[in-house]
């Protein structure tokens, strides 16, 4: 289980990866932040790693870097043990034999 120092490592990492992605794009603070709907304060909050940022800004800042699609695997169902033993597998490609 994660405690809260690690979820916190987790937020900073994601604000930096956010405050990455905005500088790559030459966006000032104020320009992307109008962008996401958000005050400037609030950016700056997800770019520190703030937990008090809505997920809402979040998905907004997903969704306009074309990130969006990342959400799909967040909480998603995972196959139990016994559900992947029974799962049929997948064809293994055979090469052609040598001829002699």
């Amino acid at each position: 289980m994660m405690d809260v120092k690690e979820q916190q490592e987790r937020l900073s990492e994601l604000g930096i990866r956010l405050k990455t992605f905005r500088l790559a794009r030459n966006d000032t603070m104020a320009v992307f932040a109008q962008r996401l709907g958000v005050g400037a304060g609030t950016l700056r909050a997800m770019e520190h790693g703030a937990a008090t940022v809505q997920i809402g800004a979040w998905v907004k800042a997903l969704w306009v870097l074309d990130h969006l699609d990342d959400l799909n695997g967040v909480l998603a169902q995972k196959a139990s043990l016994l559900e992947q033993a029974r799962a049929p597998r997948a064809r293994i490609r055979q090469r052609a034999s040598r001829r002699a």
